[in-house]
């Protein structure tokens, strides 16, 4: 994407901020925004129209930590895979939650999608005859996970940005959305933010809204996002906006992130970050601290490459009964391997422990269960709108495609599918005239009152730290909505959550500008993301109450098992009064083609990958 001329695009108004026209505005730089933006190119709609903004420089997304791989049934070593299993699988997956109507939308998408990053010129790793090449992921019945070394989001999103490139499609860095502008018909308006590099305020006044800022596995405080991102910005600017957000009780930990000692300042910033699936879908073994091969007493036939959630629930027990290493974890070995093939198929992971001093040839590696992804998000339709008319949600910011737990492989995929399908159908929208007009005197009074909100967080006196308040709810979150939950932790934590907000009223702030180097003042960018969080933080606690039963990625001591009376989605949204609200609703049940795959019961034999 080309860095837009700003001032081609700014207005100042008499009310001292920028006012940017547009169509379309895409709010977050990653995989999902991307390949939007490019289907609204490649389907005519002018590039001027339209606008891609991040919160941080242009290419720095947080697709690029997503590594071991993303689904799709090319069929390259199992020719009897196809869209309609790998439909099953991730409805299995999802313990039967899953919206079908999405999960075969993006099933049947992907051999398509995964062929035209192959024509755009995505590095993937291939096999002797040259074709993509497709890995074993955790819980799936074929190998259909293609991948680029583990290094495939980072591949992916250079290959996404490049085709952006060669269509023109503008991007503009560093601004921060705050809030999302509707009318009283349930609207987009427009959208408000600010520039982080020099704090002037912005107002986005455009038909239609595409969110695509990830999800909020950001708000736990062992988590594999990247520091301040996944915060909840999507979900939570899009509830304040009217819309519903449904599955928020289901947050994945992943089985492996890295399990340190936070106390020496080599290690310590790499805690919780992920060691990608892919270890053990190359042959990695996880063992306990007595040297036991833990996983057949769980899962005796899939082993490592059971569900996430049945793995990182393994790992916590052997943790909890005192069979965990002094770091809280336990050992992921892969050293049995020839070093050519680990170095080969591993690169980035076996780069990165050589770094830190461990040579997984040599030695295994501590892992332990890390939030990595929120299941729940925006509840949108079959083309990714929401309820608020011209608002679209695509990637992790929407719900509904992987139900109570996340397939392995699938996030990527998602984001290509739902990309396109929304990009598809706004497109079609412009062209055609479709959203009616903006009532812009609207827009302009109330993006003044959202500035004032703004102004009123910036440059405060009070005695509340916002970074410190962020990491005390990360840590309320770990505690009370972790993997291990009840009823007596979540209402605690819900109490804890009051106090908390009524600290997050006495903020000490800077100035909004400096941007993001280490010596800015980032205080009032981490006042925002406090605010998103603990609106996230709210609606996973009070689903996670709601839902009185285990079920996937949920999982209730005081409710240990599944009950079919909550095969329902639960969704939560912002009443008259500013309350949050709940409710449930039906699930559907899937097609007849994969109704008759789901029948036939494929799963994934452990001893093909011995």
């Amino acid at each position: 994407m080309n860095q837009t001329d700003q001032q081609r695009d700014r207005t100042v108004d008499r009310e001292g901020y920028e006012t940017v026209e547009l169509g379309a505005l895409v709010v977050g730089a990653g995989a999902a925004g991307a390949r939007a933006a490019i289907e609204l190119a490649e389907r005519g709609v002018d590039t001027e129209e339209f606008l891609v903004i991040g919160k941080r420089a242009h290419g720095d997304a947080h697709t690029t930590w997503a590594r071991g791989g993303v689904n799709g049934a090319l069929g390259t070593h199992d020719p009897e895979d196809d869209w309609t299993v790998h439909a099953a699988d991730t409805l299995n997956e999802g313990h039967h939650l899953n919206d079908p109507a999405k999960v075969e939308a993006v099933t049947r998408e992907m051999p398509d999608r995964l062929r035209e990053l192959d024509d755009w010129g995505m590095p993937y790793s291939r096999t002797e005859d040259g074709d993509i090449d497709q890995r074993y992921f955790g819980a799936q019945s074929f190998r259909r996970t293609a991948f680029a070394g583990d290094h495939t989001g980072e591949s992916m999103l250079n290959t996404l940005i490049d085709r952006a490139q060669d269509l023109g499609v503008r991007y503009r860095e560093d601004v921060l959305i705050t809030r999302l502008v509707t009318d009283d018909d349930g609207r987009v308006l427009g959208a408000v933010g600010y520039d982080m590099e020099d704090g002037h305020q912005i107002l986005f006044d455009t038909d239609a809204v595409v969110l695509a800022a990830g999800g909020f596995a950001g708000s736990y405080g062992r988590h594999t996002s990247r520091d301040d991102e996944n915060t909840g910005d999507g979900p939570a600017l899009a509830y304040e906006a009217g819309a519903i957000l449904l599955d928020m009780e289901f947050v994945q930990f992943h089985p492996t992130g890295m399990a340190v000692d936070e106390d020496d300042p080599e290690w310590a910033p790499w805690a919780g970050r992920l060691v990608t699936e892919a270890v053990r879908g190359e042959g990695g073994r996880l063992f306990n601290s007595e040297g036991e091969r833990f996983m057949e007493r769980y899962s005796p036939d899939q082993m490592e490459l059971a569900a996430r959630d049945v793995v990182a629930r393994a790992i916590a027990r052997e943790v909890e009964e005192g069979r965990g290493t002094d770091r809280g974890g336990v050992y992921l070995d892969i050293s049995h391997e020839p070093r050519e093939f680990i170095a080969e198929r591993l690169p980035r992971m076996y780069e990165r422990f050589a770094d830190l001093g461990v040579d997984m040839a040599e030695e295994p590696v501590e892992v332990a269960p890390t939030a990595h992804y929120g299941m729940g998000g925006v509840a949108v339709n079959d083309v990714g709108e929401s309820e608020v008319d011209g608002l679209y949600a695509v990637g992790e910011t929407m719900g509904g495609v992987h139900g109570a737990n996340r397939l392995g492989g699938n996030s990527l995929a998602e984001t290509l599918a739902f990309g396109r399908i929304a990009g598809a159908d706004l497109a079609a929208r412009l062209r055609a005239g479709d959203l009616p007009p903006r009532d812009r005197d609207t827009l302009h009074e109330r993006a003044a009152d959202h500035f004032a909100d703004l102004d009123a967080i910036t440059e405060r006196d009070g005695d509340e730290d916002p970074a410190a308040l962020l990491e005390e709810l990360r840590a309320l979150l770990d505690e009370h909505a972790g993997i291990l939950r009840d009823e007596a932790g979540l209402r605690a934590g819900l109490a804890r959550l009051d106090r908390l907000r009524e600290r997050a009223a006495d903020l000490d702030t800077g100035s909004r500008a400096g941007g993001r180097g280490d010596d800015a003042d980032r205080s009032v960018e981490y006042a925002v993301n406090l605010g998103f969080a603990l609106t996230v933080a709210e609606s996973v606690l009070r689903s996670a109450l709601e839902r009185t039963e285990s079920r996937g990625a949920h999982f209730r001591t005081d409710h240990g098992e599944t009950d079919d009376d909550w095969r329902v989605n639960v969704r939560v949204r912002r009443d008259a009064v500013g309350a949050m609200s709940l409710s449930t609703s039906a699930v559907d049940e899937p097609s007849d083609a994969v109704t008759a795959a789901l029948d036939r019961g494929y799963e994934l034999d452990y001893h093909q990958l011995e």
